[in-house]
């Protein structure tokens, strides 16, 4: 009788041979970014279901000392190498840095680098252009202080980017200036120097937003301005052309006046593309002053927010009660972005706002001597903090915290 034959053991199915459907799985609880970079580098099968499958992860916070966190995952972390510390602006997923022949931007994730020229570097329309020449339009030396110019402020030694967008890979917009006021220059990537309207007025400027192709700016007063941009035709670089006015603000006239009670409204205004719409977001800090004769601080406290779409038929913003049931705004000086958070289990309806004022723009002190994110329900009226394992001193440059957002 032949020797029946027994069956050969089979290898145990590989690793690399996920099905794309359950990666898909594995991904999706997996919100914070390091982990979707660990399941990336298992191997070149499951980098690619990663590039293929991966949802939007969710943004990092990013402190300037070189520490990040994400939002569910309350231990701090850093990158490998040098670890991204000191950077002075924050723009989509790049960090921005400063030296002396002019600046650079670097993307933690993909270490890709894009260079920017010094802010001494500065090309003037027209070329011409003097301090002396024009300090007010149609007006004198005398009203100089109610029409400034790029040409009064270009040579201060505080003079810094508050704003910076990659609107292209062929474009850069920055609002640059000394604290509240600032003036909107052009350049691009790699460019040796920046182009700026050297007669235009300085202006208020709290945030801007690259929207559906168009440079959008907003003013203290509310007004939406749209940037034309052109092209230098003798070194095809991008200039503002002109700077036009899309919606005429209707600011409440009670901001800045102190109650009986020495209490303040203080202002701040975002901008945020969200769900095809621009939204314009109004945060009041209700500020108290010390009392009569008293050397005290004006203190921040209760914060407010309003949200409005820009409706650009009728040139109006009109106010929203809800930003989406699915849907989360991050508000941060810098950088400003609105994600879906249902896929993650995160309520929506909600503002995530940064205590991230500059010190040259700063009004009020605060009560904390640590700080960190807030919470806003638009659902419910109602403030709460966030993580309460993720703080830090508000103290030299730790202000510059922002929202990092790897998937840009």
């Amino acid at each position: 009788m032949a020797e029946e034959k027994k069956p050969h053991p089979q290898p145990p199915p590989s690793w690399s041979a996920l099905r794309l459907d359950l990666a898909g799985l594995v991904l999706s609880l997996l919100p914070v970014y390091a982990d979707c970079a660990c399941f990336a580098a298992v191997c070149p099968q499951w980098r690619a279901a990663a590039r293929q499958l991966q949802l939007p992860p969710l943004p990092l916070l990013a402190l300037p000392d070189g520490t990040f966190y994400s939002l569910m995952y309350d231990k701090p972390f850093h990158f490998p190498g040098c670890g991204f510390s000191g950077y002075e602006n924050v723009c989509g997923s790049w960090l921005i840095f400063s030296r002396d022949d002019g600046c650079f931007m670097v993307n933690p994730f993909s270490r890709a680098t894009v260079t920017l020229p010094a802010l001494s570097s500065v090309r003037l329309r027209p070329p011409n252009a003097s301090a002396k020449s024009k300090w007010a339009e149609g007006g004198s030396v005398e009203s100089a202080n109610l029409y400034i110019t790029w040409m009064r402020i270009n040579e201060a030694d505080n003079l810094r980017i508050s704003k910076l967008i990659l609107c292209s890979p062929n474009l850069v917009a920055a609002l640059v200036g000394i604290g509240p006021i600032s003036q909107i220059l052009m350049c691009q990537p790699g460019a040796l120097s920046w182009s700026v309207r050297a007669y235009d007025r300085i202006e208020d400027f709290q945030d801007m937003s690259f929207y559906q192709g168009k440079l959008y700016a907003i003013a203290k007063d509310e007004n939406l301005l749209v940037v034309n941009i052109s092209q230098d035709h003798s070194t095809g670089d991008p200039q503002v052309s002109r700077i036009g006015r899309v919606i005429e603000g209707d600011c409440p006239t009670w901001y800045d006046a102190v109650f009986e009670d020495n209490s303040s409204a203080c202002k701040k205004l975002y901008l945020v593309e969200s769900r095809g719409m621009l939204l314009m977001v109004r945060r009041t800090i209700w500020c108290q002053f010390p009392e009569p004769g008293g050397d005290g601080k004006i203190m921040g406290g209760q914060n407010e927010f309003e949200v409005f779409e820009a409706d650009f038929e009728h040139s109006r913003w009109v106010k929203v009660s809800t930003v989406g049931d699915d849907q989360v705004l991050f508000l941060g000086r810098r950088c400003s972005r609105s994600m879906s958070v249902s896929q993650y289990g995160l309520p929506g309806d909600r503002i995530f706002f940064l205590d991230d004022d500059e010190d040259n723009r700063l009004d009020y002190a605060y009560d904390e001597e640590k700080t960190s994110f807030g919470v806003y329900s638009m659902r419910f009226r109602s403030i709460g903090s966030g993580d309460p394992n993720i703080s830090w001193k508000r103290c030299a440059e730790m202000y510059l915290a922002a929202w990092l957002f790897p998937q840009d």
